[in-house]
């Protein structure tokens, strides 16, 4: 099973499947329009306009998980993502990213790079606060927070899985090193 095999609702409705991605390297993102990591928006939209002509993709998925940070509708995190931060990337439905409702496709991440794989665990100090107030996070692969992101080759192997911590601009040398 890849990435490929995936399908996640649209925003306005509808499904997007990931097979139409293949060939693509993506960055898979939950995301929240109120959590401190927010201003990532704005790295993110940067490496998307960056690569996107190369073959690069982002997977934005709000996720109202953590803090109740994304408890706006849809069309309300489109409108404060595209507003504030000008993203052009489309964002999907909101959706779960632990327990009971997630999503299967961040079931299949979350197998794929566990938590002991994470980059930015060095910050462990930031990461043990973060997962202390995380009630969704389970077990130690569950996402702990908003911002966790998940970078997917042309294959639809997972690559790397990156903690909240670490910023966009951080990873935009794995992202060009696939492409």
């Amino acid at each position: 099973m890849t990435f490929y095999d995936f399908k996640v609702n649209k925003r306005k409705g509808g499904e997007l499947d990931l097979a139409d991605w293949q060939g693509k390297v993506v960055l898979v993102v939950n995301t929240a329009t109120g959590c401190g990591f927010t201003p990532q928006y704005e790295g993110i939209e940067k490496l998307y306009e960056k690569y996107h002509e190369q073959g690069f993709e982002v997977l934005d998925i709000p996720c109202n998980q953590f803090g109740n940070q994304a408890p706006g509708s849809d069309e309300e995190i489109h409108q404060f993502c595209t507003a504030r931060y000008k993203t052009q990337f489309e964002q999907m439905a909101k959706a779960d990213v632990n327990g009971e409702n997630e999503l299967p496709l961040y079931t299949f991440l979350k197998e794929q790079a566990p938590e002991e794989e994470v980059k930015g665990l060095k910050n462990k100090a930031a990461m043990k606060a973060i997962s202390k107030i995380s009630k969704t996070a389970k077990t130690a692969a569950d996402i702990q927070w908003n911002f966790t992101k998940f970078l997917v080759d042309r294959e639809g192997k997972v690559v790397n899985r990156y903690s909240p911590v670490i910023e966009p601009e951080k990873i935009d040398a794995d992202i060009a090193a696939l492409l």
